[in-house]
Order: structure tokens, then sequence, then C-alpha cells
């Protein structure tokens, strides 16, 4: 059984932000007890195709299922990705990995790229899964963009838009695109800036190889800034006016207000390109059905604790995990457990679940 970890403490050598956000991207892990997914492409839309790795248990439509989303320039490969699935497939969770357009060397399968906002294409993964085979039970987490992605996409559904929708939760979530680019140029995330622009200019000029006449590489020399990536590319492909209106209306920030499934939300007042005080909003905090902490450390999708005994550390993925299993547990349909823990308060009705208050240990 997952018990919900305790508030957050950092480990102790990596208190600083850019160390456990740098730390936790480059460190290489292994899952031993994952068994090996299932690779499956839906069909989205007319011309674009996703692939998802999916893991099932024997009696899959009797267990709940946590689709992931990744975050810019990742892919269903990203540790945090196969960390959380590893966890939650422990736990009895059925899970899908899902690539976003393109991603994952999925250039091919799609005629269009991909934007922070591109809820269709989880939604219709879902639909898919509940009327092509038979799953009643969901829960939608993400990452960084991924997470931005599954809080909006709760929020357009809103109340009953997908009744089989149980249970919402994000990490390090962009959900003010405005406010994280804008964070992402200053000078102290330089590092970060680059990679993204290194990684968004590669999968261009792929997609330019495979359908040459669509996506022209000669603006990529004018490319520096995420911004202006989006600003000549992702606006203009999607009927944005520029990348400030593709920014807001592709930001959950809008409609966060209109949740109506339980929803954990894991934040640091320490991620180098993720604003602390986007999690402090009225829309965030007048919401009962949304659990936000925000620790003083965790960097952006990192959250590395010491590791004991059989827990690797690695506390979002945790929290994450056992939140889902909770609500889904509550909702009738969860991993291992039936029925509810015995001394286990359930979030039922909006109410806390008892993950605990941030704070730090001396």
């Amino acid at each position: 059984m997952m018990e919900p970890p305790l508030a957050f403490v950092p480990h102790a050598r990596l208190r600083n932000g850019h160390l456990m956000t740098i730390f936790t991207w480059a460190r290489r892990r292994r899952f031993p007890r994952l068994p090996a997914p299932e690779r499956r492409v839906f069909e989205v839309d007319p011309r674009a195709r996703v692939v998802a790795l999916c893991h099932w248990h024997g009696d899959r439509t009797a267990r709940a299922t946590l689709l992931l989303l990744h975050g810019l320039e990742g892919s269903s490969d990203a540790h945090y990705m196969v960390g959380i699935a590893d966890k939650a497939f422990a736990a009895g969770l059925n899970v899908v990995r899902l690539n976003q357009r393109n991603c994952g060397g999925t250039e091919h399968l799609s005629e269009t790229l991909y934007h922070s906002g591109l809820t269709a294409d989880p939604m219709a993964v879902l639909r898919e899964l509940r009327d092509c085979d038979g799953l009643r039970s969901f829960a939608g987490a993400g990452d960084s963009l991924g997470g931005n992605l599954a809080l909006k996409l709760a929020g357009e559904l809103g109340d009953g838009g997908f009744p089989e929708l149980h249970a919402a939760g994000a990490v390090s979530p962009t959900i003010d695109l405005e406010r994280c680019v804008t964070a992402l140029e200053r000078r102290s995330n330089f590092a970060y800036q680059w990679n993204f622009v290194r990684n968004l200019k590669a999968r261009m000029r792929r997609k330019a190889g495979v359908f040459p006449d669509r996506f022209p590489i000669e603006p990529l020399r004018r490319v520096r800034t995420v911004r202006e990536f989006d600003e000549i590319y992702t606006a203009p492909h999607f009927g944005f006016r520029d990348a400030s209106d593709y920014y807001h209306r592709a930001s959950a920030l809008r409609v966060v207000e209109r949740i109506r499934v339980p929803t954990l939300i894991l934040a640091a007042e320490d991620d180098p390109f993720v604003p602390c005080e986007t999690f402090r909003e009225p829309a965030i905090g007048g919401n009962p059905r949304i659990t936000a902490l925000v620790s003083p450390h965790g960097g952006h999708c990192a959250f590395l604790a010491a590791a004991h005994a059989d827990e690797d550390g690695y506390w979002a993925e945790r929290a994450l995990v056992a939140f889902v299993v909770d609500q889904c547990t509550t909702a009738g349909a969860g991993g291992d457990a039936n029925h509810p823990r015995p001394g286990h308060r359930h979030a039922r009705d909006g109410r806390r679940p008892d993950i605990g208050q941030p704070r730090e240990s001396v």
C-alpha cells in the first residue's frame, strides 16, 4: 500500500533550485520492476496521430488508468514519466505515457506541430480508451507543460464533461505561460532557454525533413528564445494572433476555477522559471477542489529527497501517485486498494487530502 508522503524535505545537498533541477534532469535512473509497455498509436485528428506507451494490468478494466503528459520537448521516456509510471503501476494503476505530437521520434505521424494548450489530443485518447477499451476510471497528470495540459483539460471539462475523469495532478505546471516565458528570459536561466531552443530547432529541422514544403527552416536563424520560436512558428501555425495571444489562450490559469475533480498541484518557491506566485492566484486558492502545495525547495520537476529503504527519494512522484490512488479509490475504481485506508481522510467533496503542509525539517 502506498501511503501519502509527508511534506517535502529536500536532499541535504540539493537545497538550491538550479542544482536540484539540473541534477535530477541529468541523473540516470533504472526501473527494473516496470514491465515493458505496449506501444499504441492514437488518431487524434485527421492530420495527426500520437504514440503512447501503455502499461496494462491483466484486469485492466477493473483498474483506474493514469494518463501521463510530458513537458516541453520531452517524451514518454522522460525520467519523471517513467518514474511516475513505475510507482503508479506498482500501486495497481494502468498507466498510459502519452507523447505529444511530434515527440518521441514521431514527427512523421503528424502534419501539424504541437502547442502548450492542445488538450484535444489527450481528450481524444481518453475517449478512445473509454469507448473502445471499456475503461471507466481515469486520472490525468503531467509535469511542467504537461501539467498545464492536465489542468487545462480538467478545467475545460468542468462539471460532467467527462465523468470518468476522477482526478488531476500537476508537478511544476506552467499554468501561466506568459509569466513562465518571461522568467525563462532572465540571465540566470540562460542555460534552460538555450537547451529548449536547441531542441525546438532540431525538432523543426526534422519536421521539415518529413514535410519540406510546409515548414520553412530559414527563419530558424533568427530564433534565439522560446518566445521568438513561438512568434515565428507556433502562434501563426495554430491561428493565434501572436505569441502573447497564444500564451494567454493556452494557459490553464484561465480555466482552473472551473475544475470540478479533486486536483493536486505540487510546486516549489525555488523553481527557476515557474514563478510560485502563480499558485497563490484566487482562481486556485478559491477552488476547494484544488490542493496546491508550494514547498520552499524542489526546483523544476525535481523534488528529490534522501532515499531510504525501498523509496528512491522522488517525493513528487510518490505524492502524485498516492493522491491519484486515493481519489480513484474514493470514486470506486482504484489500484490495489478497494476500500478507504484506515485512519486516512479522503478528499471527498473538495476536502483537502491528508498529505501534509510544505515545510522544512531542521
